[in-house]
């Protein structure tokens, strides 16, 4: 499990004997006519797929990031999370020109690149919770007009 989860929700589901975690899986198939009553995965590790009767399913996502496409365009920390802010790095650094290219600093959820804001699970340091991600996507739209009043 992610070592960003609270550790007593760690314990509550690694205790219960009504859940089984299926780490390191994708899912590949959701059946049923009017409910959910089958589910598919492949676990990345073995390859193997496994089909089971079920009702429920949970899925825990924004432990690893896809940003792999942002390489190069943005600053990213060491785990692939785009750096924002305060924890912008001030120096050159791969290529990606790291200096902030205005004169006012970055404003809190701001990429590398003035006017690219960035919210929830895929910002470095979130707290990897919904309604963070909301609250941050609403605050983001004020920053948003405040950048478009810089520039108009």
């Amino acid at each position: 499990m992610d070592s960003t989860m609270s550790r007593y929700l760690i314990q509550r589901i690694s205790n219960n004997p009504s859940i089984e975690l299926n780490c390191n899986s994708e899912l590949t198939n959701l059946s049923g006519t009017s409910r959910l009553e089958e589910v598919s995965w492949k676990s990345k590790i073995t390859g193997a797929t496994t089909s089971v009767s079920l009702h429920h399913v949970f899925v825990m996502t924004g432990a690893s990031p896809n940003t792999e496409w942002l390489q190069g365009c943005v600053a990213l920390d060491e785990k692939g999370f785009v750096l924002t802010g305060p924890d912008l790095p001030l120096s050159t650094e791969e290529g990606i020109k790291q200096s902030w290219p205005v004169s006012r600093p970055p404003q809190r959820l701001e990429s590398s690149q003035p006017g690219i804001f960035v919210v929830g699970d895929v910002r470095a340091g979130s707290v990897k919770r919904v309604a963070s991600a909301v609250g941050e996507g609403a605050n983001a739209v004020s920053l948003v007009h405040h950048f478009l009043s810089e520039v108009s």
